[in-house]
């Protein structure tokens, strides 16, 4: 279940991420990093809890996508950001440390 759901997640965020931009850019507050930042937190939890000692390799896919993401996005009419893939990168780090608090807790209260 976690691999489909990590799977829904990972087609939502290329959708989105890859779609022709509508024209101005929207970094209201920020809030283009905060959905970066939350998008891939969600993708990389279902994952980590299912396999909580693959963190490692979880983090590095997830940072790879948002990169090659930020690759392609010049190709379909968006600008690439580095500061879009920090976001990436943090999001998927509280993600990981999300989920492997919560499995700690959900384990340690059995």
């Amino acid at each position: 279940m976690p691999q489909i759901l990590t799977a829904l997640i990972t087609l939502v965020i290329g959708v989105t991420t890859l779609m022709p931009s509508t024209g101005g850019h929207s970094t209201l507050l920020g809030l283009d990093k905060v959905a970066h930042l939350l998008a891939f937190a969600g993708l990389v939890i279902p994952m980590t809890l299912a396999q909580p000692r693959r963190w490692p390799l979880i983090f590095a896919l997830a940072l790879a996508y948002g990169g090659l993401i930020e690759i392609v996005q010049p190709h379909v009419g968006r600008s690439a950001e580095w500061a879009d893939l920090v976001a990436d990168g943090l999001g998927a780090a509280l993600g990981i440390a999300l989920a492997l608090t919560l499995r700690r807790r959900l384990i340690d209260d059995r």
